[in-house]
């Protein structure tokens, strides 16, 4: 081999390596990105329930590692409560919508927040792992609530609040009645799309490279995020799965897994023209008259 022909494949081979190494580490940055929320860069409330003229108090908890997480109370006129728990780096507000409606027909509600989201404490978002702690202390609080019957409490997530709402009810058998609107399935089955979504980068190569920092980073392997296992757990209670067809955030697919997965009774709502979490502002009737029948048909 010449001289100059030992050159361009040293450069060559460099290169590749240079750019190979490149990729490493904006896949990490992208999966940190991801994972961690510090407090700079949050959406946080803009309005309050007062923008609907809602009896609310301002009310925090704290969890049993010693996080300090806020939400806001709404007291029931029938006794019966629903958590409402927002999505992925989102904020209570996003929930205003559906406390509103709540309310007008009776309901009490607890509009909660989670670690890494909203002004609440810590930094690491873990897809349920660490957030149980999140939701089993805002449970403890509305047992503390005496205009609240514990045998009337159910739980209302979007997205990723959906799931943490799957989680949480399989966890816990005193929650009677679970609704999600757009929960994704399992962190497997919607990884690329919502990478895609939120990056803005293609699946390939990025996709397993992300998925694997983000594993090493926050201690836990993919596969346990997985709400087609969890809801298996919540029958003989109700499930009522909300899922749009234009969604672009998780896999339009993941309402069908999970309406598969579990037990009855069980309902699924699926719509191909909604998009992401959007069935309380597109289909806003239709949405009224649904949830507030499977809320009064479990909670009364």
């Amino acid at each position: 081999m010449k001289r100059w022909q030992i050159i361009l494949a040293a450069a060559v081979c460099g290169l590749v390596l240079l750019l190979g190494v490149g990729l490493v580490w904006f896949s990490r940055v992208q999966s940190l990105n991801l994972i961690t929320q510090p407090m700079a860069g949050r959406s946080l409330p803009v309005d309050t329930p007062a923008k609907y003229a809602l009896p609310y108090k301002d009310v925090t908890v704290t969890t049993r590692d010693g996080l300090k997480l806020v939400g806001w109370y709404i007291p029931p006129k029938n006794g019966a409560l629903v958590i409402l728990q927002h999505g992925y780096k989102n904020n209570r507000s996003e929930m205003l919508n559906e406390a509103d409606m709540l309310y007008r027909h009776g309901y009490g509600l607890l509009i909660s927040s989670v670690r890494a989201h909203d002004y609440s404490e810590g930094e690491r978002i873990t897809f349920g792992i660490e957030e149980m702690k999140d939701l089993d202390a805002w449970y403890q609080f509305v047992l503390t609530c005496s205009e609240v019957d514990p045998e009337k409490i159910g739980i209302l997530g979007n997205s990723y609040g959906g799931m943490l709402a799957i989680d949480y009810a399989a966890q816990n058998k005193k929650i009677k009645a679970v609704a999600t609107n757009s929960a994704f399935s399992s962190l497997n089955d919607t990884v690329e799309t919502s990478i895609r979504f939120f990056t803005g980068l293609p699946p390939f190569p990025f996709a397993p490279l992300i998925l694997f920092w983000g594993e090493q980073e926050a201690g836990f392997k993919a596969s346990e995020i997985d709400a087609t296992v969890w809801i298996k757990a919540i029958s003989p209670r109700p499930v009522f799965l909300m899922q749009g067809g234009a969604d672009t955030i998780i896999s339009t697919n993941s309402g069908q897994k999970l309406f598969d997965a579990a037990g009855e009774p069980k309902e699924l709502w699926y719509d191909a023209d909604v998009p992401h979490a959007q069935f309380d502002t597109l289909r806003a009737q239709e949405f009224e008259k649904r949830v507030v029948a499977f809320f009064d048909k479990y909670l009364h």
